[in-house]
């Protein structure tokens, strides 16, 4: 199977891209970029979010969320996160600083094995409990209603294996692996391929999004993209990415225009993307209302 040849090119490379990045701490704050509104135009979903960042690394999962979270006014949705074979957190974290810095608790599961999503179901787990501790910065400022699940390669598998979890509302797999069963995702699903990727081809995402015609599915094929490309600086994956956890999770309309409806911002996006596709479930969706 080709996933199984590449998957050790795979490991191989994300270890380069881990050994050049450093060594994670056991915890550290980013200062974050505070002069961006908080929804941003539509198209601009790349930009720095407004919330400065802060970084805690477990045993099982390393958090990645907004650092003056105790103090907020509002609860913070959720996105879970599974690794490609032989990554670790690190490896993605542009990408998982860039979703906190735009409002979310990123529980990314540590795991460079995650397909099975046992440790992404896990930080579910662990953040609830964490929400309940009068004792934590945490306490009751997460959003346990509004969860996404997301990961690259074998972790964009294991988001597909989670997005069975009830607690989960949407899934964004990454150049997900075959290892997978979409039939059992009970949310919208927003599949993203990379059009020059060796490795996980895009027939393969291809094949995940035309069997999920239970649920509004999309297909984004990123033109030029290899697998790599999402690794460190995410490119041209953090705006979309960005979008579809906003319209999901905290009910953004600019992010929902992006998607469905007939104005469907990245179907009009060629720059962007190489091939675009909603099933007939996400075109029933209809646009937001003002």
């Amino acid at each position: 199977m080709l996933w199984r040849r590449n998957r050790f090119a795979l490991s191989a490379a994300l270890a380069l891209v881990l050994t050049a990045s450093g060594g994670a701490g056991t915890a550290s704050a980013s200062t974050g970029t505070t002069a961006v509104a908080a929804a941003p135009a539509a198209g601009g979903f790349g930009a720095p979010g407004p919330y400065a960042t802060a970084v805690e690394v477990g045993a099982v999962t390393t958090l990645y969320y907004p650092r003056d979270i105790a103090d907020s006014d509002r609860r913070h949705p959720v996105i879970v996160w599974g690794n490609g074979t032989g990554g670790v957190p690190l490896v993605y974290r542009d990408l998982l600083l860039h979703w906190a810095g735009q409002g979310f608790v990123v529980a990314a599961a540590n795991t460079p094995m995650s397909n099975l999503g046992i440790s992404m179901r896990a930080s579910i787990d662990m953040l609830t409990g964490r929400n309940a501790d009068p004792g934590s910065v945490f306490h009751d400022r997460v959003d346990l209603e509004h969860i996404g699940a997301s990961g690259h390669s074998q972790g964009g598998a294991a988001a597909i294996v989670v997005g069975s979890d009830p607690r989960v509302d949407t899934v964004l797999p990454i150049q997900p692996g075959p290892l997978a069963d979409i039939d059992a995702v009970r949310g919208p699903a927003l599949l993203l391929a990379g059009q020059r990727d060796s490795i996980v081809l895009p027939a393969l995402v291809k094949a995940f999004y035309n069997a999920a015609d239970h649920i509004p599915a999309l297909y984004g094929e990123v033109r030029g993209a290899d697998h790599f490309t999402v690794v460190g600086d995410p490119g041209p994956f953090a705006a979309p990415t960005t979008a579809w956890f906003r319209a999901h999770l905290m009910g953004d309309r600019a992010a929902h225009a992006q998607f469905f409806g007939p104005g469907c911002g990245i179907c009009a996006d060629t720059a962007t993307w190489s091939d675009v596709r909603r099933n007939s479930r996400a075109l029933s969706v209809p646009a937001a209302t003002p």
